[in-house]
């Protein structure tokens, strides 16, 4: 009997929260995030315990998911493997906690938009608060290949969440006796076919000349990319791989120059310059930024008469920034061992594209493009971007599933904007994306060398590209005041009666 109720209220809850990770990439078992949120709702159904069963469900759903977190801390930020350890738990606990709805559906169970509506504004406060975590939302399950993404260029990631939980009450209804099932069926095959259909709308249109791009993988090893005795090493081995390339663009990752930009050898850059020159191309690279006391995290581009660059905006929390410094200021000196860890941010407000043979190409910074609202044009960028580039290093996470989640979450910032994404990596996962979410060609992780491929421009706008996370906000909003004034008024009325 103890067993039976150990089992019921945390073994299984944590085992259907842990195989939801399957629908996501490197596994993309899509399907399976279905059955997995069915399994919830069904041990939910009675209202036993469901709290708890919640709580369980998104602690397997996170700890399966983002386990990663204990080996930036562990491997490679130096912390004691047990501290490591419960910081991680404590955070999956955290983010858990935002999957509570959950525990509602005993009671709005056959009001099916409820617990769709309120999830949906719960996974989209996790995207703002303390800066925003929006890793693993549910829509992710569902890129490049579910029907479901054909919405994704109109309501968004957190658009597809809400339909994904949707999709999951109504078949779980469906195989409830229930003398509504036929049109709860209508409904279910309404939902995914429109979204295939949406699917074959393209929303952009090619722009421009194909510019033939290499993307650069150094694999330079996170426990190796600061020390200052590598430093030679690393310019020498990226000065190879550019040197090595004859195409009209070269992007390296994310802080690929392992040194502060003003403090880059001259014998390097001229060597760049010279080889860009002969080629009539440009180079995108990272690097440590310094300006008046402060260090971005910046990109810069570099061409035979042109230059620019971009400072990253939204900066990982504990990782590039320390918040609550007065308070956790004593981890960081005494068992975390993270270079530039407090970082400044860029300007947010008219961010400048990078224009490139008559394309203009918009930049993030790693962790940036997880925010698909920050990546959407609209009065961000100086004008609307034809091509989307990501540079990033995933390094800090080691062999594990994190860099192949970050490419699933590029793909769908390709989708939202319909834009080709381009990613350059340290250690993986680079590649070059189509506007349809689908991967053309990547590099094997934890490998040097360049990948090449004519670059296409597309211009056009999305509605998600106009209007952001506004319709889905708005939409979940809705609902909720919806059944909040039904019930009221039937309150209400029942009062009235006696």
């Amino acid at each position: 009997m103890i067993f039976q109720n150990i089992l019921r209220k945390y073994l299984l809850p944590f085992f259907l929260g842990g195989i939801s990770v399957l629908a996501f990439a490197p596994f993309n078992f899509y399907l399976l995030i279905f059955l997995s949120l069915i399994g919830l709702l069904f041990i939910t159904n009675k209202n036993e315990s469901a709290n708890i069963k919640s709580i369980v469900f998104g602690t397997g759903y996170f700890v399966i998911g983002i386990y990663w977190i204990y080996i930036c801390l562990q491997q490679f930020g130096g912390m004691p493997s047990f501290m490591a350890l419960v910081l991680t738990f404590l955070l999956c606990l955290f983010l858990a906690l935002f999957f509570l709805p959950f525990s509602l559906f005993s009671q709005y169970k056959n009001k099916i938009f409820f617990i769709p509506a309120f999830f949906t504004l719960v996974e989209l406060l996790r995207s703002i608060i303390f800066t925003g975590f929006p890793w693993l939302s549910l829509g992710y399950t569902q890129v490049p290949h579910s029907p479901l993404i054909g919405y994704l260029p109109i309501i968004g990631i957190h658009g597809v969440s809400f339909l994904v939980v949707l999709s999951a009450i109504l078949i779980f209804h469906i195989f409830r006796k229930n003398t509504k099932k036929i049109y709860l069926i209508i409904f279910l095959f309404f939902i995914w076919g429109f979204g295939q259909y949406l699917k074959s709308i393209e929303w952009s249109k090619a722009t421009g000349e194909t510019i033939s791009t290499t993307l650069i993988q150094g694999n330079i090893s996170q426990d190796k990319k600061w020390n200052k005795n590598m430093i030679n090493e690393s310019l020498s081995h990226y000065q190879k791989l550019i040197l090595s390339s004859d195409k009209s663009l070269i992007i390296l990752p994310e802080t690929s120059i392992p040194i502060e930009v003003n403090k880059i050898p001259k014998s390097f850059i001229n060597k760049i310059k010279d080889h860009i020159a002969y080629n009539n191309s440009y180079i995108i690279f990272g690097a440590i930024e310094e300006d008046n006391g402060k260090y971005y995290n910046s990109a810069f581009l570099v061409g035979k008469d042109y230059e620019g660059h971009y400072r990253k905006n939204h900066l990982v929390p504990f990782g590039e920034y320390i918040p609550l410094r007065k308070y956790i200021g004593y981890i960081y000196q005494n068992y975390l061992n993270i270079p530039f860890a407090n970082l400044s941010r860029g300007k947010q407000k008219s961010v400048p594209l990078f224009k490139i043979k008559g394309l203009d190409f918009a930049v993030n910074i790693c962790y940036e493009d997880v925010f698909g609202n920050e990546i959407a044009w609209y009065d961000k960028y100086t004008s609307e971007p034809n091509v989307l580039v990501n540079i990033s290093n995933d390094a800090w996470y080691g062999k594990s599933i994190a860099a192949e989640q970050h490419l699933q979450i590029s793909q769908a910032r390709a989708i939202e904007n319909k834009k080709m994404m381009i990613r350059s990596t340290n250690t993986g996962v680079t590649a070059f994306i189509g506007r349809d979410g689908k991967v053309i060609n990547k590099l094997k992780q934890f490998t040097s060398g360049g990948l090449s491929y004519d670059v296409q421009g597309y211009s056009g706008i999305t509605p998600y590209m106009l209007f952001n996370n506004f319709i889905i906000y708005l939409l979940c909003t809705l609902i909720l005041l919806l059944y909040f004034r039904v019930s009221i008024f039937l309150k209400v009325k029942n009062l009235l009666s006696k």
